[in-house]
């Protein structure tokens, strides 16, 4: 099987190739490789537009079209995948992604040509749930804010609402997926009330993991001290949290987003905690990215803000390519891919 392997600057070809070998052995077919252009925040920046506009919306690739040939599978994580990278690629099979999120590839041109995308699920959920209890630790117990106050020469211990510890907390969680599950059981040693919405969720998966089912969205804003948002983002999804959730909110709770910004009302948030409603937030992930110098965010001193690097660990990376050459091998063995985003329009199921 002829594969082609885009690096990028977050995930090195070296790295799937590694993978490969071990996974389908060095015998395993013709592997070649080609890096995407650019520097790390130049793909940060067209990875953030595609999140929004799809992979039309970027520079085409050209060092990609010209590398994609005779492929039958092609190896990417943030790089784009236009309808151009697809018409050049005559014997493609497959498109595997090493994330979740396949906004960097035309799934609608992929399936008009019979091309399975397959994402990978779970890759980075125990990194991400591993940043949702730091943010809450630094919400809660003001880390961050006396850190930087003892670096500018102040020694201060009040920063407003009394902090309070997560095992005499009830902690909401919308979503429990994969990252919602790893969150709960690195959880558990607190002791919280866990207090989960996820409709697609069975109960029994619910009690495995200590959490009992919420009435309904409205019930986990309403009785949670700290809410952490683990939900996909989907047609359904976009912005479907707001300033009526905000306003059911207790005053000295805590709202957490390590999912996607577009989740969220954000200008409904910022009023939240601009006006104190709200106790504050810790958010890895933002409308615009890097925020802007004069970003009114930077202004709030009730936030806790990460640089959208919540998945970002050497664990997932590893896991990352794993996952893509086990679905290489999969297709290799059986011919399809069980975890194709279009393996029913393929005829795959």
């Amino acid at each position: 099987m002829r594969v082609l392997i885009v690096g990028d600057r977050f995930i090195p070809a070296e790295s799937y190739a590694d993978a490969l070998a071990e996974v389908c052995g060095p015998q395993f077919g013709l592997v070649s490789s080609v890096d995407w252009r650019g520097t790390k925040a130049e793909q940060h920046e067209a990875q953030q537009i595609m999140e929004w506009r799809g992979p039309e919306a970027v520079a085409l690739p050209d060092e990609i079209v010209d590398a994609v040939g005779e492929a039958e599978v092609l190896a990417v994580h943030f790089a784009p995948v236009p309808s151009a990278v697809l018409r050049a690629a005559p014997e493609l099979r497959a498109v595997c992604v090493a994330r979740t999120g396949l906004e960097n590839v035309d799934v609608t041109a992929a399936t008009a040509r019979g091309v399975a995308v397959v994402p990978v699920f779970g890759r980075n959920a125990s990194a991400v749930a591993e940043l949702a209890v730091g943010l809450m630790l630094a919400e809660a117990r003001d880390i961050a804010r006396a850190d930087a106050l003892v670096k500018a020469g102040g020694w201060r211990k009040d920063f407003g609402p009394s902090r309070r510890e997560i095992g005499d907390s009830t902690v909401g969680l919308i979503g429990m997926g994969h990252v919602g599950r790893a969150f709960a059981e690195r959880l558990r040693g607190f002791g919280p009330r866990l207090l989960a919405y996820d409709p697609y969720v069975p109960d029994d998966v619910l009690a495995r993991h200590g959490a009992v089912r919420a009435e309904d969205l409205d019930s986990v804003f309403r009785e949670a001290d700290f809410v952490q948002l683990f939900a996909r983002l989907t047609s359904l999804t976009e912005r479907f949290i707001g300033a009526r959730h905000f306003a059911l909110m207790k005053p000295t709770s805590y709202f957490v987003n390590t999912a996607r910004s577009r989740l969220v009302d954000t200008r409904a948030l910022y009023e939240a905690l601009e006006t104190r409603r709200i106790a504050g937030a810790g958010l890895d992930v933002h409308d615009q990215e890097p925020l802007p110098a004069d970003s009114p965010w930077r202004r709030l001193d009730n936030v806790t803000f990460t640089t959208h690097f919540a998945g970002d660990t050497a664990t997932t990376t590893l896991r990352s390519v794993r996952l893509v050459a086990e679905a290489v091998a999969e297709l290799k063995v059986t011919g399809r891919c069980a975890a194709a985003v279009n393996a029913r329009e393929l005829g795959w199921v």
